[in-house]
């Protein structure tokens, strides 16, 4: 520790110690699930998330003078409302990230809508992360951009490319920045990888795996097979992934998909695929084509990991191997098993001095750069189209959703979905 600094890693500086000195913009969270807040149905989360993300790290954005006084959360029952205060105070301990104090919506009873009260309740330049069920995305987004707020949502934005130009165009009239929650990005070897296969030659051939235990099923039971399907939920992330280092290279021109069914089924009572591959050709811009085998599941066995999560990519000139699940650190522990450990992504464990040190985690740092983006597009300094070569946003995500909505199309319709482009290059259609 230098000062009032800390190294966390090569070339990585966070300020520890936090006078609140200046005042960035309120906060609503939207949803208040395992993401959010590290409770499920079941009570706190057995993941690598029992601490919650969104909560604990808007807490020490706030701390750190990054968010200002306020922050909502927003869920539909006000019944939930003392169990997240009980389980902030009881787990989250840290000695550094200042108050957790929070408003909460509803106010009282269950009101699907409570999104609506909470955002009359901020003003226009303040930001919103939406973690809820994906068939509510749509409509939460809409509101909040409709009323001045920058909105970051986690993937998938929305499950239609109509949907997806719908917001991207409002957030457009409204001068605020729309964003993807993909924190791959911000991966330090995601994002190497991402900035050498742009200097690669042509793009051939990618093929990425992402899973999670069929435990989480329990956790998605309201909506897994219903309004959504693990295509959507993590393929996105991947896809993501591939379309950013794509830039200027590829572009995707057809989507095939195949699936497995049968375990979810059992554990759901009703249909709902195990595991989805996307079968998608990319069209290189100085001609000949690629193609790319994105596969999901959420029928995985207990492992050592929590997500099994791993790309392989061959270029022209190169091949790109990454392997984001294991980073050489593994942890055996009586009662608990073996386990591979990230502390890259998210770390719970506070330091010798009880403090929360997760500032340089690329889980941590998604939400940092959004928020820092949002308070200059606010500030006048930037516009939110200077971020679509840094950031996920809405525009540059689009071909995002083209894939993920063709492979449910495909899936639907047992047939290949071509992706339509318009005079300008821009994406305009599924065919």
């Amino acid at each position: 520790q230098v000062g009032n600094s800390c190294v966390l890693g090569p070339g990585v500086w966070r300020k520890m110690a936090y006078p609140n000195t200046t005042k960035g913009p309120n906060a609503i969270l939207f949803g208040t699930g395992e993401y959010t807040t590290g409770l499920t149905p079941a009570g706190q989360a057995k993941s690598d998330k029992s601490l919650g993300v969104v909560g604990l790290t808007f807490f020490d954005l706030r701390a750190r003078g990054k968010i200002g006084d306020r922050i909502a959360l927003v869920g539909t029952s006000a019944e939930k409302e003392p169990k997240i205060r009980d389980h902030f105070r009881d787990n989250l301990t840290f000695t550094n990230i200042g108050s957790k104090e929070f408003e909460f919506f509803p106010k009282s009873g269950k009101d699907p809508k409570a999104y609506e009260e909470a955002i009359k309740a901020f003003t226009p330049g303040d930001v919103c992360t939406v973690f809820t069920p994906d068939s509510t995305h749509f409509e939460i987004c809409k509101a909040a951009l409709q009323g001045g707020l920058h909105v970051l949502v986690t993937k998938p934005m929305v499950k239609t490319l109509a949907q997806h130009k719908e917001l991207v165009s409002v957030a457009k009239e409204k001068g605020v920045l729309l964003q993807i929650e993909v924190h791959k990005r911000f991966d330090p070897i995601y994002n190497d990888a991402r900035q050498r296969l742009q200097t690669m030659g042509n793009f051939g051939y990618f093929t990425a795996f992402m899973s999670q235990p069929k435990m989480q099923l329990e956790t998605f039971r309201d909506w897994a097979g219903i309004s959504s399907d693990i295509s959507y939920y993590l393929n996105s992330h991947h896809v993501d992934f591939h379309v950013w280092a794509m830039q200027g290279i590829a572009k995707p021109v057809s989507v095939y998909a195949t699936a497995s069914t049968g375990t979810a089924e059992k554990i759901l009572g009703r249909p709902c695929e195990d595991t989805i591959t996307l079968n998608v050709v990319w069209q290189n811009h100085s001609g000949g084509t690629g193609h790319a085998l994105y596969t999901s599941s959420w029928t995985a066995s207990k492992s050592d990991v929590h997500s099994q999560q791993r790309f392989f990519c061959q270029m022209e000139t190169a091949e790109v191997t990454v392997d984001q699940a294991h980073r050489g650190y593994y942890v055996a522990e009586d009662g608990v098993g073996f386990n591979s450990c990230n502390p890259l992504f998210i770390r719970n464990k506070a330091d010798s001095m009880g403090r929360y040190v997760g500032q340089g985690c690329y889980g941590y740092i998604s939400f940092e750069r959004f928020v820092e983006a949002a308070t200059a597009i606010t500030k006048g300094s930037a516009k939110p189209s200077d971020f679509d070569t840094e950031l996920p946003t809405g525009y540059s995500t689009l071909q995002v959703t083209a894939i993920l909505e063709a492979g449910r199309k495909s899936l639907d319709e047992n047939r290949v979905v071509p992706i339509i482009y318009d005079d300008q290059g821009e994406v305009d259609r599924l065919g």
